[in-house]
């Protein structure tokens, strides 16, 4: 009897909570999917480092699930929370019939069994067909080689996911059981006859604690962005004050937005007296009354969806976009030569070292040429005399630690040197005359001071030669590749420029391998990779014989960076960071707009006879509708909007702060992210928004 019971009223649930119950297998699904993607990784061919990011993101989530499954697990419980209330009635009739608590705490239990089981079983079939897609993704994002690609069962994620989800349902079925048994039979029969106290705020104080909200937010706004030096950042203050601040003040705004709202309406009687406006505004203002806390939650919620997304998806479409700028060839290999004190006089093996092409270096290790599609070999001389250069900008530009680090001296190259670089990367070539030099940067942050100091007519002197500015401002290139822009201030000068070798601060192998497929191009890597590592660090001596104590030590050693080491930590890391926005950002966007569908729902039926009285006094169903949806459109759109509003200030924090202090996003690249994401919201958040409006509706009328 209980079991058909239970059966029946889990039917029941099915017709009139939909939203709960597609809610729950959407939750199965993305949890299986992400964490499905170590069984994809088997059935891929990567690159040893593309497996190593593989690897990495896959222990991330097993992390971020554990986050995950804890937030799923509150929306469980707050989902059967509502639907008990929703029950209270019946749960009254079946104590007056006889049946004691115990028992209907077993048949919730049941239900609750069915409801998982159903979600589950769903949930993990539209996960495991799902995944077939994030394979492809997976594949696509990592470049892997998917020719033996067949269909893929993860053991794992399923056990996982079925692991996960039990513990979350032993937490509902026993909130469900001790809230059942805390009930008395007379609230119980009497649950849909007990109207909720609509509370009418003092008008005053809401607006005092809304203004004194504003003036807290604006403080925390002011404080991420206009206030915060990178420089001078001291996470307790610079960090946590903001975010306690957005946190109160964020609540602060709901406590007394329905009094302040309200009050500010009902001062106008044309708006307050239209249509159902009073029945809409009441209703509202006692919804908000009653939800200060969960609606707090659901802006915060939707403000690191809209941040996290947004910025995970510029930073990912940049790392793409530049990519093939900064890492076009597969290799540059640096040979610097490195003094540790004064020098006296320069060991002849030390400067023919240092003079020797690095193709020569690697053919002495075995190295075969025709390995090598396009090559350039050059050096690189070194200017020390920063300081005299720049003159008062100087100061700036050590205190910078962006660029200082990147600055502690200036390379020097010549012209036709240059241009052979240039032209196997694929930028422009310079010209200049016998007595110009010109500035090549591609670090936006330090361009000021290169132009500055061009467009003043700045005269370098090298070689005991006097050039001047060929150009009023620096030109966009690069030397070598790097992660970002890292290659501040490159002085390029003419070929007469006269060098002596021991000018030579490094020297520059740059190179395209000659490869048909990624094995051939994977095993040229190898061996480069295997013959760099044979090189050791050199050292030089030089004993003085009239000072026996004194010695001077040269030293040279290698440098290597790939383009897939660089493919690596730029895209693929970025890909990384992505999947785990989706991941959080989708699932907090899931809840959030759960939560607000399954309160809304609750109220629609706790409200029936409300609609029911506006009918009686002449609304027509049009009316009725209008009124319904209004409600719950704002009902929608105030966490959303409060959330939007913080983004703007979070995404503007990350990228002009953590990410911008290191050129990785520009203020410009934002503009396709916050649309993508806008579109995500508007699909899913929308989605919630029309499915609780047309459910609410048909609940209204089948009590008519």
């Amino acid at each position: 009897m209980l079991f058909k019971l239970a059966f029946r009223n889990m039917r029941k649930s099915v017709k009139d909570y939909t939203i709960y119950f597609l809610t729950l297998m959407f939750a199965v699904a993305v949890f299986y999917m992400f964490n499905s993607i170590e069984s994809q990784k088997a059935m891929m061919k990567l690159s040893e480092s593309s497996s190593e990011m593989v690897e990495m993101l896959v222990k991330t989530i097993d992390v971020v699930s554990v986050f995950i499954a804890l937030v799923l697990g509150l929306l469980i419980v707050y989902a059967n929370n509502f639907l008990i209330k929703r029950r209270k009635k019946e749960f009254g009739i079946y104590m007056t019939l006889g049946m004691g608590k115990m028992k209907i705490s077993g048949m919730i239990i049941l239900e609750t069994i069915f409801v998982g089981i159903i979600s589950l079983i769903i949930g993990l079939v539209a996960g495991i067909f799902l995944s077939q897609l994030m394979s492809v993704f997976v594949a696509k994002m990592f470049e892997a080689d998917v020719t033996g690609y067949s269909f893929v069962f993860s053991a794992n994620a399923f056990i996982k996911t079925c692991l996960y989800f039990a513990v979350m349902y032993f937490a509902a079925v026993l909130f469900s059981a001790l809230s059942v048994s805390r009930y008395k039979l007379i609230n119980l029969i009497n649950a849909n006859r007990k109207n909720e106290t609509i509370k009418i705020k003092n008008p005053i104080v809401s607006v005092i604690v809304f203004l004194i909200a504003c003036v807290m937010l604006g403080y925390a706004y002011w404080k991420v962005t206009a206030d915060f030096d990178i420089v001078e950042f001291e996470i307790e203050f610079d960090l946590y004050l903001p975010i306690i601040l957005g946190v109160v003040s964020t609540f602060m705004l709901f406590w007394s937005m329905s009094g302040f709202v309200l009050k500010m309406i009902m001062s106008s009687k044309k708006m307050y007296l239209r249509d159902t406006n009073v029945f809409v505004l009441k209703q509202l203002n006692n919804k908000i009354n009653t939800t200060v806390v969960s609606m707090s939650l659901i802006s915060l919620m939707l403000f690191m969806t809209i941040s996290a997304l947004s910025v995970s998806i510029a930073y990912k479409q940049y790392a793409e976009n530049e990519f093939n700028k900064s890492a076009p060839v597969d290799v540059n290999i640096l040979r610097v030569g490195q003094i540790f004190s004064e020098a006296k006089e320069i060991p002849e093996e030390y400067l023919q070292r240092m003079d020797t092409p690095i193709l020569d270096d690697l053919k002495e290790k075995g190295f075969d040429e025709k390995q090598l599609k396009e090559y350039v070999d050059i050096p690189f001389y070194v200017y020390t005399d920063i300081e005299k250069f720049f003159g008062s900008d100087y100061e700036k530009i050590v205190n910078n630690s962006t660029i200082d680090m990147y600055i502690q001296s200036i390379e020097v190259v010549k012209l036709s040197n240059y241009n052979r670089l240039a032209n196997l990367y694929g930028n422009p070539e310079l010209s200049l005359k016998d007595n110009e030099y010109a500035i090549v940067s591609n670090m936006e942050v330090m361009d000021q001071y290169n132009d500055h100091v061009l467009q003043s007519g700045k005269i370098l002197n090298l070689g005991g030669k006097d050039y001047q500015p060929a150009y009023s401002e620096s030109q966009n290139g690069f030397v070598h590749m790097s992660l970002g822009n890292q290659n501040p201030c490159v002085f390029i000068v003419p070929d007469s420029c006269q060098f002596d070798r021991a000018d030579i601060g490094y020297t520059l192998f740059a190179a395209k391998y000659n490869y048909q497929n990624d094995e051939e191009k994977s095993a040229i890597e190898n061996n480069v990779n295997n013959i760099i590592e044979k090189f050791e660090i050199e050292k030089f001596e030089v004993q003085y014989e009239d000072e026996q104590d004194d010695i001077q030590d040269y030293y040279i050693f290698y440098g290597v960076i790939s383009r897939e080491e660089l493919l690596t930590y730029t895209v693929r890391s970025a890909v990384i960071l992505t999947f785990l926005a989706f991941y959080i950002g989708i699932t907090f966007l899931i809840t959030s707009a759960a939560i607000l569908a399954l309160k809304q729902l609750t109220e629609s039926a706790d409200n029936i006879q409300r609609y029911t009285i506006l009918r009686k006094i002449g609304c027509d169903e049009k009316m009725i509708n209008q009124s319904l949806f209004r409600q719950i459109g704002i009902f929608f759109i105030l966490p959303l909007a409060i959330g939007c509003i913080h983004s703007i200030f979070g995404i503007s924090f990350a990228v002009n702060n953590v990410l911008g202090s290191y050129q990785l996003i520009r203020t410009n690249e934002l503009v396709t992210p916050i649309l993508l994401t806008a579109v995500i919201i508007a699909v899913i958040y929308g989605s919630y928004f029309l499915a609780t409006y047309f459910v609410s509706k048909n609940i209204i009328k089948e009590k008519r």
